[in-house]
């Protein structure tokens, strides 16, 4: 039969770093020109590969990274990189320093519930579960007591199939009612948990495929016995696990916001359960990743704590960015390198980046554009290549979409000098902005 293709228009949108999957580096440890969506910064990107093996070796505990280099030079950037190269399993939890003085609780009570979105848990539970597919299932329908006029069922018998054996059950109105409500039908394979009773559908099986094209997933049915035991792996935040036994320690925990600060009994009551599960072999803990962007905004008091908690047993990896030179410590009158507290930078390995070449510049529009789907001609890719090294690489990536605007008007398909010209003249970057302040400083508003 002729394949048939499904052609949708998919939901697209570009973020600053979407194009980024990893470090683009070659099997020891040497940056590739253009890797992993990244260009350049070939000493950082070396830098931040040693520091993922660290990572996956375990040998980071207790130590953070500075990244530190001027505005537009990849910080952020490689911070993702780094994230990518570790793996989805690895919580990445990326903030800026300001979001702790937003939030409605204490600056060092969101620091730490941030601290412990980055650390993992993974656990490995075994549970009794009947598997199989649904070969029959009939119910025993009643009328309901609060509306007589509508019936629900009271009981169900079910018969589940493997392809070893098939056993029929019968189940009370609870799971009845669960059946009904999540439209299980026969054709579908599912797995019930013994002890809570939950039912989860995992497609339909591939015997009871009538139609060519159908809207299921389909799968095999199961093999061996129905009832067995069978392991599930997951992996929750240890704020993950302080937030459910929040809810559980007091009735009007129901009641509350999600923001709400935390007792530290409840963290040491967690930190305490998680050893157990480890030292009975059930889970295992995965330090994650903290990405604190403009570090600089926190004040003496952050820093403080922050170097405590580092010290933790339970402390993710840390990694700060910075684009500031010698600066005032929010918070006191002393001046530091970066706004950072020596004996904070003291604990850090840094990893400094420096501003794009031209080459490099060119390299990172072509690259950005290619993401976007974007054509561009040489002469407009030189164009915003000048704008890049005359203002900002930032201001000449902002230019691609409204200059593919402009082009659209002129019914083409590709980015020309022309098209980047009038959007150069509509836009404003940082400097033409503050020209136009100084021109018409009289009649602004102080």
């Amino acid at each position: 039969m002729e394949e048939i293709r499904e052609i949708a228009k998919k939901f697209e949108r570009y973020s600053a770093h979407s194009h980024i999957t990893g470090l683009g580096l070659d099997e020891n440890l040497v940056a590739r020109d253009i890797g992993g969506g990244l260009v350049g910064q070939k000493k950082a990107r070396e830098a931040a590969g040693i520091i993922v093996r660290l990572i996956r070796e375990g040998k980071m505990a207790g130590r953070g990274i500075l990244i530190a280099g001027p505005p537009g030079t990849g910080k952020t950037a490689i911070a993702v990189a780094i994230s990518k190269e570790l793996g989805k399993d690895i919580p990445f939890v990326q903030i800026s320093a300001s979001e702790f003085y937003s939030s409605e609780m204490k600056k060092t009570e969101a620091l730490l519930q941030t601290m412990r979105k980055a650390i993992g848990v993974r656990i490995r539970e075994t549970r009794r579960v009947l598997e199989g597919e649904v070969v029959e299932i009939n119910y025993n329908m009643v009328p309901n007591p609060y509306n007589p006029t509508q019936k629900v069922p009271e009981s169900a018998t079910i018969t589940l199939a493997t392809k070893k054996e098939k056993k029929t059950f019968s189940v009370g109105s609870r799971l009845a009612l669960q059946f009904m409500y999540s439209g299980i039908s026969e054709g579908d394979v599912i797995i019930i948990d013994r002890e809570t009773g939950r039912i989860s559908r995992v497609g339909r099986s591939k015997e009871s495929r009538k139609y060519d094209i159908d809207e299921y997933d389909f799968v095999e049915r199961p093999d061996g016995h129905i009832e067995k035991d069978k392991e599930y792996t997951f992996v929750v935040t240890l704020h993950d696990l302080d937030e459910a036994r929040a809810r559980r320690g007091s009735i009007f925990s129901l009641f509350s916001s999600e923001s709400r600060e935390i007792d530290n009994e409840i963290r040491e009551a967690v930190d305490q359960q998680v050893k157990e599960w480890i030292e009975q072999g059930t889970a295992e803990l995965i330090p994650g990743v903290l990405f604190i962007d403009e570090t600089h905004l926190m004040d003496i008091e952050l820093f403080a704590f922050m170097n405590r908690a580092m010290e933790s047993e339970m402390a993710p990896i840390i990694i700060l960015a910075s684009n500031r030179g010698f600066a005032r410590i929010r918070g006191t009158d002393e001046v530091s390198p970066h706004g950072i507290p020596l004996d904070l930078l003291d604990r850090l390995l840094i990893i400094t980046t420096e501003p794009y070449s031209r080459d490099e510049i060119r390299l990172i529009v072509e690259t950005r554009a290619a993401e976007m789907g974007l054509l561009v001609d040489d002469e407009a890719l030189e164009r915003l290549t000048d704008i890049g090294e005359r203002y900002s690489l930032r201001y000449a990536i902002q230019l691609l979409a409204p200059s593919n605007e402009i082009a659209k008007i002129r019914n083409s398909g590709k980015i020309e000098v022309q098209d980047v010209d009038r959007a150069e003249k509509l836009f404003a970057d940082v400097s033409k902005s503050s020209a136009y302040l100084k021109e018409w400083e009289e009649k602004l508003l102080q």
